[in-house]
C-alpha cells in the first residue's frame, strides 16, 4: 500500500568488493611488486644456499623460508590495498603504538644476533625486527597529524609529529641503527615538505641532522668505523664492500651465469644487505636495470596518482610511503657500489627476512589502498572552484 501511495524506495547497487579492487588498484604497481618478490627467490636459490651449507641446514631451507615469508607478505599487501584510507590511518596508529612499545623493550629483552646492535625480539621462535613495522605506521601517524594541523581549529600537528619523530629516532639510534634512524628522519621531512613546510626550517632539520651525525662520529665507534671505511680511498679487497664492487665488476653487462658467482660463497650477508651483488655477478646490469626500473615504477606512479589526490591525509601519506620505499632501495644498492656508508639495510621484497618482507608487504598495501582510483574528481577542480 505505501509502495502504491509513494513508489518503491530506489534500491541502490553496490559493486562487489574483489571486482571494485580490481578495477581501482594501481595494476602496474602491483604488477612490478610481484615481479621483484619473484627476482628475489630466484636470487635466493643461489645466495641464500651456502649459507644453508655453513649451518648444516637443507639447501633450500631459507629459500623455503624466504618463500613462506613472501606469500605472508603478499596476502598481507593484497588485504591491506582494499582498506579505505580511514581504515589505514587506524591500521597505522594501532601499529605504531605496538612497534614503539617493542621498541622500548629492545634495550631489555632485545637480541643482536652477532651484529653489533640489538635490533630483534625474539617472538615463539621467530626473529622481528620492529624498526621495519614501525616505518610505515610512523609516517601514517605523521600524516595523520599534519593533516590534522591543517583543519580549522586543529590540533599542533606539526610540533607533535617532530616530538615524535625526535624520540622514535632517539631509540633507533641507542640499537645502534642509524640506518632507519636516517629513513625515519627523511620520512618526516618528505611529509612535512608536501604539507607545505617553510624551507627555513627544512634547512634548520638538515643542519640539525649533519649535527647529530657528527655527534655520533665522536660517540660511536660502531658508526664511526663505517665512515672511516666509507672515506677510506682504498677498499680493502677482504671486506665486505671489496668484495661486493669486486663481484658487481666481474658480472659486467650480461653476467658469469646461473649459479656461478662466487660472491655468495665468501659474503655472510650476501643474502640480505649485498644482495646486489649477487644479481650483478650472475645476471649482469641486465638483472640491476629490471630492478631499478621496477622501483621507479612503483614510486613514479604511485607519486603521479596521488598528485591528483585532493585527501590531504592520503596525499601525505602516500607520498611519505612511496618516498621510504625508494630510498631504502636505494641506500641497499647504493651502499653494494660503495656510494653510500654501510647501512645494514635490506633490499624491499628481493633480501632475505621475514620482518622485512612482510613490513614491505604492508608498506605497499598501504601505498596502493591509498592511490586507488575514488570518485573524488580532480584536484585542479577544487582549485578552479575556489578562483571562481
Amino acid at each position: 500500500m505505501t509502495e502504491m501511495a509513494f513508489g518503491a524506495m530506489p534500491v541502490q547497487v553496490r559493486e562487489p568488493v574483489l571486482p571494485k579492487w580490481w578495477r581501482t588498484i594501481d595494476k602496474w604497481s602491483m604488477s612490478a611488486v610481484m615481479v621483484l618478490f619473484g627476482i628475489g627467490l630466484l636470487l635466493g636459490l643461489a645466495a641464500s644456499v651456502p649459507l644453508a651449507e655453513r649451518n648444516n641446514l637443507d639447501p633450500y631451507f631459507y629459500v623455503r623460508k624466504q618463500a613462506f615469508f613472501g606469500g605472508l607478505a603478499m596476502v598481507a599487501m593484497a588485504g591491506v590495498s582494499m582498506m579505505s584510507p580511514s581504515l589505514i590511518r587506524r591500521l597505522g596508529i594501532i601499529g605504531f603504538f605496538f612497534s614503539v612499545l617493542a621498541l622500548f623493550a629492545l634495550p631489555f629483552i632485545g637480541l643482536d644476533h652477532g651484529k653489533g646492535a640489538v635490533r630483534w625480539l625474539s617472538i615463539a621462535g621467530f626473529s622481528l625486527q620492529p624498526s621495519e613495522f614501525l616505518k610505515p605506521c610512523f609516517i601514517i601517524v605523521t600524516a595523520w597529524l599534519m593533516a590534522a594541523s591543517q583543519d580549522l581549529n586543529g590540533p599542533p600537528g606539526k610540533t607533535i609529529s617532530l616530538a615524535l619523530t625526535l624520540v622514535v629516532a632517539l631509540f633507533l639510534a641507542m640499537q645502534p641503527d642509524f640506518g632507519q634512524t636516517m629513513l625515519v628522519l627523511f620520512g618526516w621531512g618528505v611529509i612535512y615538505f608536501v604539507a607545505g613546510a617553510p624551507m627555513v626550517l627544512i634547512f634548520g632539520v638538515v643542519g640539525a641532522v649533519a649535527l647529530a651525525g657528527l655527534t655520533s662520529y665522536n660517540l660511536s665507534e660502531h658508526f664511526a668505523r663505517r665512515i672511516d671505511a666509507f672515506l677510506n680511498p682504498e677498499i680493502d679487497p677482504r671486506s665486505q664492500i671489496g668484495y661486493a664492487v669486486n663481484a658487481i665488476q666481474e658480472g659486467g653487462f650480461f653476467g658469469v651465469g646461473l649459479g656461478e658467482g662466487q660472491v655468495k660463497w665468501i659474503l655472510p650477508d650476501a643474502h640480505t644487505d649485498f644482495i646486489i651483488a649477487v644479481a650483478a655477478e650472475e645476471y649482469g646490469l641486465v638483472l640491476v636495470a629490471l630492478i631499478l626500473g621496477l622501483f621507479c615504477t612503483i614510486i613514479v606512479r604511485s607519486l603521479a596518482r596521488l598528485t591528483q589526490e585532493r585527501d590531504t591525509f592520503a596525499r601525505l601519506a602516500g607520498s611519505g610511503l612511496a618516498c621510504i620505499l625508494g630510498v631504502q632501495a636505494m641506500i641497499n644498492m647504493g651502499v653494494a657500489v660503495r656510494l653510500l656508508p654501510a647501512k645494514g639495510m635490506t633490499l624491499p621484497f628481493i633480501s632475505y627476512g621475514g620482518s622485512s618482507l612482510i613490513a614491505a608487504g604492508l608498506t605497499v598495501g598501504m601505498l596502493l589502498a591509498l592511490t586507488r582510483s575514488r570518485p573524488q574528481g580532480l584536484i585542479s577542480d577544487l582549485f578552479g572552484r575556489r578562483g571562481r
